[in-house]
């Protein structure tokens, strides 16, 4: 066994991050026989729901979909009590799952990774902490989340405003009292989306600066009944099943039927059931709405008639509408009554396109025609997504190489989970795998699962390092870039593409051939022996 270094900590397995990928991780490998530590930079598990308390703040997946599959106990345990759960919900059923699985403490928190490098000489990574604590284990897993690392506008002014200035990634516990308040928000995404038909309601007066508007649809939220609950429960192997073979990850069908398969009249109606159905039924709808631009005109054409009929100015209802960019390019967000909110004689639409932000001044925002006075503002700026949080601390692989030089030119990995140079360091719902695209929790159990059963066979074999070849992330980058090539979500300027974050690589990297087959990848390389990773054997395993 390999010595540890004076003053660190030995375990089996470090796992970074307490969202539902890293829980799911600390609990898979503890169930295995590994010592494993898990460390987390907030004060309790749920990761984004956690620091995610802005109002109106709610998933828009379905809570059948948007939960574990692993634990049979857990699904039994638990009961949702709306269709679309809401935060505080949401991080209440992470707190139960971390109770009835007695995760915490397996956990440290409020602690943070400073650097995390390989050791060469003793097969191990060495994780520094902000605390100073120094802890050493054989394996690494990055549970870090896609959607973990907050950024601010890039305005100028914003240390001189003089009010409170609130973050929505990093919402106070406190509840905020915004009667009587004048408020600016920045930020038209499913953020913005939500805060605005909450807050619209509340504050004396709201003004939402709007750059780039979103495509947006009515979720139809409702409540759960005992019976549905029930039945819901007894199907759940049923469901679980069918969630792994979804392009999606969840349980929402897929259709095979093309947009221009039906005629006009049915295509219209196809659309107006969807539109009262809500959710994302619309993604269900058509095979073809993010390969065929004529399609997605039509579906685009259909959704701004709509938005046209519920915002009464018809200024502010033309401002509303999105243009130039697909439909479903961008991430698809759901709302209740957010046009309509647009009608309150306190909210007000700043077109930021035809008036741009000039400045954050003491008191408020200026624009090119004016100032807007202000007694707080809100960011829902959005994330430096998908690489933001691997890159956010120190990573060193094989011979002092950086992640973050690495992925200078954009991220690549093998399956989304694994980077040549960096041995026995597996991410979970990686850039590279299907991300934002399908549901995260399930991409998280498949990705963990597939971790586990890695270091399962090296242990079995008595192997110590595992690295992926630089010809196996060629061949997977060069199968997600070819799946990319022709999709419309490349013709969006979004966070998927990275383009929200200043001098970010842009390009559409993440794996869209759909759950399913991204799983079968997964299965194929288990199945063959892990073809494309190198192993090296150890007389005793590094694992204690």
């Amino acid at each position: 066994m390999s010595k540890t270094s004076q003053g660190a900590e030995r375990v089996d397995v470090i796992v970074v991050g307490a969202g539902f990928g890293g829980m799911y991780a600390v609990y898979k490998f503890r169930e295995e026989g590994y010592n494993v530590v898990g460390i987390e930079a907030g004060g309790n598990v749920g990761g984004v729901w956690y620091w995610n308390r802005y109002p109106g703040a709610r998933c828009d997946l379905m809570s059948v979909d948007y939960s574990y599959g692993f634990s049979d106990e857990v699904q039994q345990e638990w009961s949702w009590s709306e269709q679309f759960a809401g935060q505080p919900e949401i991080l209440a059923y992470a707190n139960f799952v971390a109770d009835r699985l007695d995760l915490r403490k397996d956990f440290r928190f409020d602690t943070r990774v400073t650097s995390a490098k390989w050791d060469e000489a003793q097969k191990l990574w060495r994780c520094t902490t902000d605390d100073g604590a120094v802890l050493e284990a054989p394996f690494c897993i990055m549970s870090t989340g896609p959607l973990s690392i907050p950024k601010d506008p890039d305005i100028p002014g914003i240390d001189r405003f003089k009010g409170p200035i609130y973050r929505a990634q990093k919402w106070p516990h406190e509840e905020i009292d915004f009667t009587g308040k004048r408020v600016g928000l920045i930020g038209t995404g499913s953020t913005g989306i939500q805060i605005t038909q909450e807050v619209g309601r509340k504050a004396g007066e709201l003004y939402v600066f709007q750059r780039t508007p979103s495509w947006t649809l009515p979720m139809r939220n409702h409540d759960l009944d005992e019976d549905y609950l029930a039945e819901m429960k007894a199907n759940y192997p049923a469901m679980r099943q069918a969630m792994k073979m979804n392009p999606t990850g969840g349980t929402r069908p897929v259709s095979t039927r093309p947009f221009f398969s039906l005629p006009p009249s049915q295509r219209k109606d196809v659309m107006e059931h969807a539109w009262q159905d809500g959710g994302h039924t619309f993604l269900a709808c058509f095979s073809d709405l993010l390969s065929n631009q004529a399609a997605n005109d039509q579906v685009s054409d259909f959704v701004r008639d709509k938005i046209g009929q519920i915002v009464e100015d018809p200024e502010v209802a033309e401002a509303l509408k999105p243009k130039g960019y697909p439909i479903f390019a961008r991430r698809p967000c759901l709302d209740t009554e957010y046009y309509e909110t647009y009608n309150l004689p306190t909210v007000h639409l700043k077109d930021c396109l035809k008036d741009p932000i000039v400045e954050i001044t003491e008191k408020g925002i200026r624009t090119e025609s004016g100032e807007t006075e202000l007694d707080m503002l809100i960011f829902a700026t959005g994330y430096d997504a998908l690489t933001g949080a691997l890159l956010a601390f120190e990573v060193v692989g094989r011979d002092g190489a950086l992640l973050k030089d690495k992925w200078a030119s954009g991220p690549r990995s093998y399956l989304g989970m694994m980077v040549d140079g960096f041995p026995n360091m597996i991410a979970t719902s990686g850039p590279n795998g299907p991300a934002a695209l399908a549901n995260l929790i399930t991409i998280a159990e498949n990705d963990v699962d597939w971790a586990a059963d890695l270091v399962g066979h090296m242990k079995r074999e008595g192997l110590c390092s595992v690295e992926v070849t630089e010809k196996a992330v060629d061949s997977w980058m060069d199968e997600v870039f070819r799946l990319a090539e022709p999709s419309l979500i490349r013709k969006a300027q979004t966070w998927w593409v990275g383009s929200n974050v200043k001098g970010k690589p842009t390009g559409l990297s993440m794996y869209i051939g759909g759950f399913n087959n991204y799983r079968a990848h997964c299965q194929a390389a288990k199945a063959a022996g892990y073809p494309g990773l190198t192993f090296e054997k150890e007389l005793e395993s590094s694992l204690s």
